[in-house]
């Protein structure tokens, strides 16, 4: 299980990715997201950490998509006559 982010903080982010110009400012590492929100109006640094990890989450989700591969019907293993009861 991963950690729940409170609705705050995914608003927050969303409203910011969102922005005209912004968009194209963050990227998928955590450490520049969190030079560009320094000087935005959030609340205190815990909050600012929290909304840059995860802006650098959805750009990372964004930019690379997960890819769900087909699974190949199992067989049924053959079973060994050593492991038989008879």
């Amino acid at each position: 299980m991963g950690r729940i982010k409170s609705l705050m903080i995914k608003r927050a982010a969303k409203q910011l990715l969102q922005g005209k110009d912004v968009e194209t400012s963050f990227t998928d590492s955590f450490e520049t997201d969190k030079k560009l929100l320094g000087n935005n109006n959030l609340p205190d640094k815990k909050i600012r950490n929290k909304v840059a990890g995860y802006i650098a989450h959805l750009v990372k989700m964004k930019k690379y998509p997960r890819v769900i591969k087909p699974k190949a019907p199992e067989e049924r293993p053959l079973r060994s006559p050593r492991h038989s009861r008879y």
